[in-house]
């Protein structure tokens, strides 16, 4: 691994804080300069080095204050919040590098998209709206935007985000300027943005065809699979209890043909679950069981999106020890054993761990800007600064087998003629 000095040029080294642990600064010295050949100027390389050493390296919460008194006199507050929030460098190219970069280092099993909500105190941080969250069962004033993930039982990192705008933010023209809206965005459901973050990340960026697993119950599924219908891409969607859908699977003959939700479907499907057994890489090699069955489904038929959409598998695994409710999944993967259907949702697992260890100490959530440009560019800062602890700490791992490496592991994904 060659090693590159990404410390801007300044005088005096102790003004700028190194990165403590040397896998990491490798890990930085390797990513920073394919992350920043977007920048064209050298000043803005500089700036996104400072930045992205202060989200690394600042205490607490990640403000640009408080990544800016890090340095002293080499680097103003002003001049870093004006490079976040207001300059014009495109943030596309810098995500789309960190993609292909992760893609060539890690053996990427899943493309897992995840829901990240932001609280907010105030009503003016670009599309922050008051709103119920099913998945935390509470009213919150907050922004929600979807990240997409590069995922292996080694490695996760977020590589592309996009902020759910809802309707109002586009009926009043003061708020939507004060926050700079482009005008190319406008209003979307929340499935209809994880639909349009996911096809551009993996069809627009050409990434590795795998399985995207969409670890989200707000997701819309009777829109969201036919939207990817012609794809090609597997999907793995968790469903929630109350989800509508028709049963065909032969093995359930007292159920065909009947639309049921999802739980009541599991439920009669008890006697076909069989131990789905895994592999927790992050606690020393710990073995665990799972029970899980599938059983074949379609839409119910709704203008002709079933037909379209066409057979879909429904999986439920639970605990073998009984711990925890039954989690439900539909995918169109519907020759893909169980066990590794399991495999695939443990890396949204993981990617929630990740989230939670790494994201939210790198400051993921911290930015405090209202503009949409500035909300981007920091996000997408600071998913850099997470592949950078990430892949610092599988450096310090130890070797040993590498369970679902590659894509000859992966369930096969090919989809049936339609």
């Amino acid at each position: 691994m060659t090693y590159v000095d990404v410390r801007p040029e300044i005088t005096g080294r102790a003004a700028f804080p190194p990165v403590t642990a040397a896998p990491r600064e490798l890990a930085l010295g390797e990513l920073a300069p394919r992350l920043l050949a977007s920048l064209n100027r050298s000043d803005q390389h500089r700036k996104a080095l400072y930045y992205l050493r202060g989200l690394l390296e600042a205490e607490g919460r990640k403000s640009i204050r408080a990544i800016a008194s890090l340095f002293g006199d080499h680097v103003s507050e002003q001049n870093l919040h004006h490079f976040v929030s207001s300059s014009t460098w495109d943030w596309v190219p810098m995500r789309r590098a960190l993609a292909q970069y992760l893609t060539t280092i890690t053996h990427v099993q899943a493309w897992v998209a995840r829901l990240m909500i932001i609280p907010k105190s105030g009503q003016h941080s670009v599309g922050v709206e008051r709103q119920f969250f099913p998945s935390l069962g509470q009213v919150l004033n907050a922004q929600r935007a979807i990240g997409v993930w590069a995922a292996s039982e080694d490695v996760t990192a977020p590589v592309n985000w996009r902020l759910h705008l809802p309707q109002t933010w586009f009926e009043d023209r003061r708020r939507r300027s004060q926050v700079a809206l482009p005008d190319g965005v406008g209003p979307e459901t929340l499935t209809e943005c994880l639909a349009g973050v996911s096809a551009e990340t993996i069809l627009a960026w050409n990434l590795s065809p795998r399985p995207l697993v969409v670890d989200t119950v707000e997701a819309e599924v009777a829109t969201f699979f036919p939207e990817f219908a012609d794809s090609g891409i597997p999907l793995l969607v968790r469903a929630d209890a109350g989800t509508s859908l028709t049963v065909i699977d032969p093995l359930l003959p007292a159920s065909g043909g009947q639309t049921m939700p999802a739980d009541q479907i599991m439920g009669m499907a008890r006697d076909l679950r069989r131990p789905a057994n895994w592999t927790d890489s992050r606690a020393d090699s710990a073995r665990h069981t799972h029970l899980a069955a599938t059983v074949r489904v379609t839409l119910p038929a709704a203008g002709g999106s079933a037909a379209h959409c066409g057979e879909l598998a429904l999986l439920g695994v639970e605990d073998a020890g009984g711990r925890g409710r039954t989690q439900l999944w539909l995918t169109n993967m519907t020759t893909a054993q169980p066990a590794l259907l399991v495999r695939l949702t443990r890396l949204a697992d993981k990617v929630g761990a990740d989230f939670t260890d790494i994201s939210e100490e790198v400051g993921i959530r911290d930015f405090t800007g209202r503009s949409f440009g500035g909300w981007h560019r920091h996000v997408t800062l600071a998913s850099a600064a997470h592949a950078v602890v990430a892949l610092s700490g599988r450096a310090r791992r130890p070797p040993g087998p590498r369970p679902l490496t590659g894509p000859a592991s992966l369930p096969d994904t090919r989809l049936p003629p339609s």
